[in-house]
């Protein structure tokens, strides 16, 4: 099975779930950016899992990104702008024929998501749902993960492995 988890990271937290859940997934997963996931590493993919941190109560955009670039807030570290938003990603995802999860992290409380949102980009290009979004959860706005967040985003990837066979 040829897997790929997908993210979008601006503090490292979703970067680190990401990579949490190509673990769990096993042999061969791999956790790319989205500048890195294009061409070849998408070639004959049987699962995508896609994540990306809430950012104004939604899945990012362009707009919410440059106004954290202009004005990052008390942030402990720039935020790494240096690859797309998952929003463009996913707009740009070619069409294929194999399964998708997605994920999010977040603040816990009633502060949106962008789980659904990457979970209909995916059925959009053409990629089966393999059960509900997920969200992993961090301290505050920057991070960092609550504790025992990313044992349970290693175990959904079991899950998700598990599930494909």
């Amino acid at each position: 099975m040829k897997a790929v988890v997908v993210y979008e990271s601006l503090w490292g937290n979703t970067a680190a779930v990401a990579a949490a859940v190509a673990e769990g997934i096993g042999l061969g997963a791999r956790a790319l950016s989205t500048a890195e996931a294009t061409g070849a590493a998408l070639a004959d993919v049987d699962l995508i899992v896609a994540g990306a941190p809430v950012l104004g109560f939604k899945l990012s955009s362009e707009k919410i990104r440059e106004s954290i670039r202009v004005n990052p807030g008390k942030a402990p570290a720039p935020p790494d702008l240096s690859h797309p938003p998952m929003c463009a990603w996913l707009e740009a995802l070619p069409a294929g024929h194999g399964r998708a999860a997605a994920f999010d992290t977040r603040v816990r409380g009633p502060w949106g998501s962008a789980a659904p949102a990457i979970a209909k980009g995916l059925a959009n290009a053409g990629y089966g749902a393999l059960g509900k979004p997920r969200s992993f959860v961090v301290a505050g706005k920057f991070g960092p993960l609550r504790e025992g967040e990313l044992e349970k985003a290693r175990l959904w990837g079991a899950e998700l492995a598990g599930s494909m066979q």
